[in-house]
């Protein structure tokens, strides 16, 4: 049995003829900038995540870099983020010649450890960026806190989290903005790169709106240097079709994810930790296995294939070696990186399915048959 980590062409085939209308709408329309679609989707994501106003964009890494150009992050400027998540996060803080402030995570849920903020604020920090990691929200109420106290502004780094709710409020919700990605492997993903930016703040809702056109307001006279983050109305037509069954999606995530953690109880294998507090959309299925290399040998022997989120923590990244501390040891991301192992958790996995792929991760860990 051939088992990819995400089948697309699954997603794809049940909701064919509805894709192909919507972008053929688009193309009878010859709209290609902005337009009606964008704007539709734009309020539909903003009404989704509980936010008065939507700003669509080119990516999620867009959606980031836009966000800290609208919050006016200045060189020098030092935002505290984590060191385990996807590049963008600490890359677009980079790009605006800011410093990226890495402290630890939680080691149950991956996100970022609120005790480790407060122990790294400076007279230079400006904000933080908490990643709602893997489908799960970060505990955004401490972090709020400690935010509001040193007067810091608080970016949701919401790229695999749409949906997401932590005691009830949806991702991107509680920060000044939450930044999304819908890049093909995300739950709600487009037919190539796009991303949006939701907040209740008005101010900075146009800012963004501007900044995402060369800080035109109207065209051709320039409030701000911006850039070319504009969202394609060819993806948001796309988006449109597939947000009508995203729920249904992220209950299908959340129930192979059951069936996972029934699989693997008792056993070696550490399934995703499920804060209380949330209700995750498990963008992925990380699990913590000890002999992660032979798992994962196993595992494609038997045509399942899997992923590392993430081999190499950011802070031990080469591009960073002259602006992180070289005595700078976070053991938790350390860890982590060395025995996490993402499993299939697309909502098309039949149980037979999942099934085949508990047993052959149950052998490879323990070497010897498990039960089904």
């Amino acid at each position: 049995m051939n088992i990819p980590l995400l089948d697309l062409k699954a997603q794809y085939r049940s909701i064919r003829s509805e894709l192909l209308a919507a972008v053929t709408d688009v193309l009878d329309s010859q709209i290609y900038i902005g337009g009606p679609k964008v704007a539709q989707l734009e309020s539909a994501i903003a009404s989704l995540s509980d936010c008065a106003y939507g700003v669509g964009v080119s990516s999620g890494t867009d959606a980031l870099l836009c966000s800290l150009m609208a919050l006016g992050v200045k060189p020098g400027d030092e935002i505290i983020t984590s060191p385990f998540t996807f590049f963008a996060t600490a890359g677009c803080i980079a790009r605006m010649n800011a410093k990226p402030v890495f402290v630890d995570i939680d080691p149950a849920t991956y996100n970022l450890d609120p005790a480790a903020i407060q122990c790294a604020i400076t007279r230079r920090t400006k904000g933080i960026i908490p990643v709602h990691l893997f489908g799960q929200m970060a505990e955004m109420d401490p972090i709020m806190e400690i935010a509001e106290r040193h007067g810091l502004f608080v970016l949701e780094d919401a790229a695999q989290s749409l949906s997401a709710t932590y005691k009830g409020r949806k991702a991107g919700s509680s920060g000044i903005a939450g930044c999304f990605s819908f890049f093909p492997s995300k739950n709600l993903g487009a037919a190539g790169d796009a991303g949006m930016i939701v907040t209740n703040d008005e101010s900075l809702y146009h800012r963004l709106v501007m900044l995402r056109s060369h800080g035109s307001s109207p065209k051709y006279y320039h409030r701000y240097v911006g850039g070319n983050f504009r969202l394609d109305p060819v993806q948001a037509a796309i988006l449109l079709v597939k947000l009508q069954y995203l729920d249904s999606w992220s209950e299908g995530r959340r129930r192979n994810a059951a069936r996972y953690d029934q699989l693997f109880a008792g056993s070696e294998i550490v399934p995703p930790y499920r804060d209380p507090d949330c209700v995750s959309v498990f963008n992925q299925y990380v699990v913590r296995v000890e002999n992660r290399e032979e798992a994962m040998s196993g595992l494609k022997a038997a045509g399942i294939a899997t992923e590392v989120y993430y081999p190499l923590p950011l802070h031990l990244q080469q591009c960073f070696v002259d602006t992180v501390p070289k005595d700078l040891h976070l053991p938790v991301a350390e860890e982590a990186a060395r025995h996490v192992l993402a499993l299939p958790i697309y909502p098309e996995l039949t149980p037979e399915m999942l099934d085949y792929v508990g047993s052959v991760l149950l052998n490879a860990c323990t070497r010897q048959p498990a039960a089904v």
